[in-house]
């Protein structure tokens, strides 16, 4: 067999979340997501759900010692550039992420604080809430909650942007070094999220609102599709903007297919893009 010389390899992205057995949401959204956007996405599965489009039936903890093993396995062959995080179910798994992220010097991290599914099931336990407040705040590059899981880290329901304003604030106070937060469950036709860092940048992204039946996984694509972008090269904020215009696409195309009896997921390969490559630096890269 002819040699093939090895030049190129792909941007590459990890996510450390749960599986969605519905396919929309978790770390089968993310696999989509990062896919359409031309990047070679990799999975540690933290926990096993059975749902659908209506809600979540169960939830099974997968061992931190298995977490760890998986994010292990997968940094000291192929190597990241880099992660989003999505459900942490306990304290221990929480533990076992900032570990890993110590012990591999992870970098360009994004944690989207999933405590709440789209059918209203709440998914992480108080314990776990503190751990990730802890553990993970000073370790991650931004946090991605929406109203409702910024409303359960500062202890108080969000109604408005000057609510948001202040809510964003308070979790750089309790450690996050820069904050999307995501208005997109406050009423009226446009959709506000707020981007704030500790340097003192602060950011409305409005865009008028999709009506759709079709969000579940939402939250999930889009932090999956800002680490894509990060992996990519691009700066924070950068990626931030690319990442709403692809999850403003996926939801549009979306909206009017019908899949299953509830919360459908978006057409997260509308318009997939070939997969990226980088010039390969034999010293620096894993084989």
């Amino acid at each position: 067999m002819k040699d093939i010389k090895m030049t190129h390899r792909y941007p590459r992205v990890l996510t450390i979340a749960g599986s969605d057995s519905g396919g929309g949401a978790g770390i089968q959204a993310d696999l989509k997501t990062m896919s359409a956007l031309g990047c070679f996405g990799m999975s540690a599965i933290t926990a096993l759900t059975a749902q659908n489009t209506t809600g979540v039936r169960a939830i099974h903890a997968v061992p931190p010692e298995m977490l760890t093993d998986q994010i292990d396995a997968v940094v000291e062959d192929i190597g990241v550039d880099a992660v989003k995080i999505g459900m942490l179910h306990g304290p221990d798994i929480v533990q076992a992420v900032a570990n890993a992220i110590d012990k591999h010097q992870l970098r360009r991290v994004v944690l989207d604080p999933v405590m709440v599914a789209t059918s209203g099931a709440v998914l992480i336990d108080n314990p776990a809430i503190q751990a990730l407040v802890q553990l993970l705040f000073p370790r991650v590059d931004i946090i991605t909650p929406n109203l409702d899981e910024a409303g359960l880290l500062v202890g108080r329901t969000l109604h408005n942007e000057h609510d948001m304003q202040q809510a964003a604030q308070q979790l750089l106070d309790m450690g996050a070094p820069a904050v999307l937060l995501k208005g997109g469950h406050l009423q009226g036709d446009t959709v506000s999220d707020l981007f704030i860092t500790r340097t003192g940048h602060t950011q409305w992204l409005r865009a008028p609102r999709i009506h759709s039946h079709n969000t579940h996984g939402t939250g999930c694509t889009l932090s999956s599709a800002m680490a894509s972008h990060l992996a990519l090269g691009h700066s924070l904020p950068e990626a931030i903007a690319q990442a709403h215009r692809y999850i403003r696409q996926a939801l549009q195309s979306g909206a009017s297919v019908r899949t299953g009896h509830g919360s459908g997921p978006l057409n997260h390969l509308s318009a997939p893009v070939p997969m990226h490559l980088r010039p390969l630096n034999i010293s620096n890269e894993s084989l």
